[in-house]
């Protein structure tokens, strides 16, 4: 199983990242995904989660209505569209198959949300 995140960065509050995971080593078509996050001195944190088909996308409640999570099984690839972003979503985040906080996970992206 490999997991690679990209798209992370700095962003000004309110700003917008996209963030892309890209699997390889299994058949991510079959397997519910999500994405987790861990701020700094804080431990590991479920942030969204979605269906092998793309269906029933799931959130934290405090990204609801900002996060959108998505999947291209073609292209073996899951994204996360981070909109209106504040200081506290600063935090690395991880990709993981699975639930919750997931059996697999990546290296992360780190997402920095500072003015």
């Amino acid at each position: 199983v490999q997991l690679v995140e990209s798209g992370g960065g700095l962003v000004q509050p309110g700003g917008s990242l996209r963030l892309s995971c890209a699997a390889s080593g299994f058949t991510f078509s079959n397997y519910y995904m999500s994405w987790v996050r861990q701020a700094p001195g804080k431990g590991l944190e479920w942030v969204s989660g979605i269906y092998s088909d793309g269906s029933r996308p799931s959130y934290q409640d405090s990204v609801k209505g900002r996060f959108t999570i998505s999947r291209d099984n073609a292209k073996n690839t899951m994204y996360l569209q981070m909109n209106s972003l504040k200081s506290e979503d600063t935090a690395l985040y991880y990709c993981a198959t699975g639930r919750g906080l997931g059996v697999n996970r990546g290296q992360g992206t780190q997402v920095t949300v500072s003015s």
